[in-house]
């Protein structure tokens, strides 16, 4: 690619210098690498946060709190990393106590995301535990004039043969975590765990399910008011006038903000603060420009014009026979929303000069930095402590409705205020997934193989999430008077990937190539989705993978694993395919028909296999998914019932997002702003998973949060074409685009 200079407009038309090709890796790496720690290279997240005090601390009783920068979005973190902590220190699970998420106790893990809080926090909290445990025993061998290789340790009491005992609680005297773990104490064979295996209750549920305090959105504090935020009608729409006086007079109102186009209010009571807000926005003119990309198919010719970041992520070119069929097909995906349940809230409250935050952010340790730029001000002022969100992950609103907070706070006089958006807000102003274009082309040869195999895939980027860029990634942080900008677009670098996630098939090819076009443009705002560019990209590459089946005269699964060498792969497979009674070579027909999708997440976490079966209504179009089928490996499995529940999920989110989910916009505003028009699985509708685990005791844990939504899009929709015999390749498969394909 040219190295020439362009210009980009960001969210809001802001423009940056940037060059085609630049790449934010080598900088990454080159700063990793300076400030790289010294010493032993330590398991997940400790080789960041080295010192053993801060995982985990021995209470005078002897029970133990440990720490984690980790956080529970759902995903049943924080009972799966107790059952860790309890197998490596030998106490009763109900004798730990878990702290997670808080910038003034916790370690910095970053953010949760990517699936990987079993394997860098777990793995930690492991090896810190199992290193405290070899203290505690050294300590008691000592105090109890005996060799350490006779103590036994149980419900956190060291036994020696003698008679001679110990509790935790009376060594902790002596026995000091204020260290630097070493990484030299070697944690238990998983045929010694306890805990780690077993489907132990999750912590969070109990208050969820019986109206207890779960969410920020409950919380309740000494002082506190509400507030609310006024939006503009459009992302880059600034503020004219609004008669602020008119509202100030309005029942409750305690402040209104104004910070050049920031507008919000807060009041004594919540439908107070409604109310205000509404006032605002009769009486606030903006104005607006025009700046959303076009729609429909017009929108994916759209990207591939635009200038781009191109790099080839991946090559082969080995030997092979020459190919004698060739196909080709393009594969969409939209601009997808979160659509979390509850819309996203915070707590804010300040108090001499000092800020104190509480939100569902995925990230407290980021978001304090990143508010700290917005409000300018020292991190050290300010606190973020994580609270639950009613629906929340990926890169939502969570992190933008805590400035929104600490702005609409710092007028109140020191009470502190609870704001959480509106519905519309949630839909129009959160960060979307990212459309994509993904071409592919391969090749077979005379025996139906593949050997040749090409990628191109065109996306914005995947993650604009604070802490992660040279801007300031705060909604309101774009609107106020003294506005920063957005941060530079960027990809995750492979293995990993961000809108390539995915894009360098598993599958054997003798030559492939795959070549990644980054938008740096984002008129629409986009960031993190779950999966990030792997639903797209599984979608495209397994739906592929059935149509070179059919050409090839093979079945879809043993063409699979005649591609594969990997056995864990061909494991999942076939166990999948067992359990559904997948038959080779079945057609279907009459509407019904049954499809294969697998992966393994960014090729380097869970395998997922996904078998979908599908009910096609030729009338109206409709799609139904009435049953699934998944098997899943992440190695050693923490918590059967946790791993089961996140691959369930993650069939039924990836089930509603194939069939219905779409944002809607036209040149100037987002449309979609309720349930309304845009449209989710509804509980009816969802279909029944049975999903089967492969343990691997003697294989590391993987994460498994987004490793089941790829395949189960790619099975739905080759369930689809055997069904009806036609091949769509358009993200949704809603009734209209089914019924225009079978006409």
């Amino acid at each position: 690619m040219s190295a020439g200079p362009i210009t980009r407009r960001g969210f809001l038309g802001r423009t940056a210098a940037l060059t085609v090709g630049f790449s934010l890796a080598p900088l990454a790496r080159a700063f990793a690498q300076s400030a790289a720690p010294v010493g032993p290279k330590l398991p997940g997240s400790l080789q960041t946060n080295r010192n053993l005090d801060g995982w985990l601390r021995i209470n005078p009783d002897g029970s133990v709190t440990a720490f984690t920068g980790k956080v529970e979005i759902g995903q049943g973190i924080v009972t799966a990393l107790a059952q860790i902590v309890a197998d490596e220190l030998d106490v009763d699970l109900a004798r730990v106590t878990m702290i997670s998420g808080d910038t003034a106790t916790t370690p910095n893990e970053g953010v949760t995301s990517g699936s990987r809080s079993i394997e860098d926090s777990g793995a930690a909290l492991r090896a810190a535990c199992a290193e405290a445990r070899a203290i505690l025993v050294e300590t008691a061998a000592s105090k109890l004039s005996v060799p350490a290789s006779s103590l036994r340790v149980e419900n956190g009491v060291v036994s020696a043969p003698g008679g001679g005992r110990a509790t935790y609680g009376e060594l902790t005297s002596e026995a000091t975590f204020k260290r630097e773990a070493t990484g030299q104490a070697k944690p238990k064979p998983p045929s010694a765990h306890r805990f780690t295996g077993k489907s132990i209750p999750r912590r969070d549920i109990p208050a969820k399910v019986t109206g207890g305090p779960a969410y920020v959105h409950d919380m309740r504090l000494p002082g506190m008011i509400f507030g609310r935020v006024v939006r503009p009608p459009s992302p880059r729409a600034k503020l004219i006038s609004v008669d602020e006086q008119a509202v100030r007079s309005m029942p409750g109102v305690v402040a209104v903000v104004r910070d050049g186009s920031f507008l919000a209010v807060a009041a004594e009571r919540e439908e107070q603060a409604v109310a205000a807000a509404r006032g605002l926005d009769k009486t606030a003119k903006w104005q607006q420009t025009p700046s959303l990309p076009p729609t429909g198919r017009a929108l994916f010719d759209h990207m591939r014009q635009q200038p781009s970041q191109t790099n080839v992520i991946g090559e082969k070119s080995e030997s092979a026979p020459a190919a004698v069929k060739t196909l080709a097909a393009t594969f969409t995906r939209p601009f997808q929303a979160h659509a979390a349940i509850g819309p996203s809230c915070a707590v804010a409250h300040w108090e001499n000069g000092k800020l104190h935050v509480w939100s569902h952010t995925q990230g407290p340790f980021p978001l304090r930095g990143e508010l700290a730029k917005a409000l300018k001000i020292p991190p050290s002022d300010i606190t973020v402590t994580h609270r639950e969100g009613s629906g929340c992950y990926g890169h939502n609103g969570a992190d933008d409705v805590a400035l929104d907070a600490a702005l609409c706070a710092r007028a109140t006089g020191g009470r502190p205020v609870k704001l959480q958006w509106m519905r519309e807000d949630e839909f129009r102003w959160e960060p979307y997934g990212s459309a994509m274009v993904i071409d592919l082309q391969a090749g077979l040869d005379a025996n139906g193989n593949v050997v040749d195999f090409r990628n191109e895939l065109w996306s914005h980027t995947h993650s604009t999430r604070p802490g992660e860029s040279d801007g300031v990634n705060l909604l309101a942080a774009w609107y106020v008077k003294d506005a920063q900008r957005p941060g530079t677009a960027r990809n995750i670098p492979q293995p990993a990937g961000g809108g390539d996630r995915n894009a360098i098939p598993l599958y054997v090819f003798p030559r492939q190539r795959v070549v990644n076009h980054l938008l740096p443009d984002m008129p629409v705002r986009v960031s993190a989705l779950r999966t990030l560019g792997a639903y797209a990209n599984v979608f495209a590459i397994e739906s592929f993978m059935d149509e070179l089946a059919l050409a090839a005269g093979a079945d879809p699964v043993e063409f699979r694993l005649r591609h594969l060498s990997d056995p864990r792969a061909k494991a999942v497979i076939e166990t999948v395919a067992a359990k559904a009674g997948w038959r080779p070579g079945a057609r279907g027909g009459d509407g019904r028909g049954r499809g294969i999708g697998f992966a393994k997440y960014k090729n380097l976490a869970t395998y997922v296999a996904v078998v979908a079966e599908v009910e096609v209504d030729r009338e109206s179009g409709e799609v139904k998914v009435p049953r699934a089928w998944a098997a899943a490996d992440a190695g050693l499995v923490v918590n059967p019932d946790g791993l089961s529940n996140q691959i369930e999920g993650g069939v039924i989110q990836s089930t509603s997002w194939t069939l219905r989910e779409a944002v809607e916009f036209d040149g100037t505003r987002i449309l979609t702003g309720d349930w309304a028009n845009y449209q989710i699985l509804r509980m009816p509708e969802v279909p029944t998973v049975q999903v089967t685990l492969i343990d691997r005791p003697g294989e590391k844990s993987v994460g498994a949060g987004e490793a089941a939504q790829g395949p189960a899009v790619a099975a739905i929709a080759n369930a689809v074409a055997n069904a009806t015999g036609r091949r769509i390749r358009d993200l949704p498969l809603t009734a209209g685009r089914v019924k225009a394909a079978l006409t």
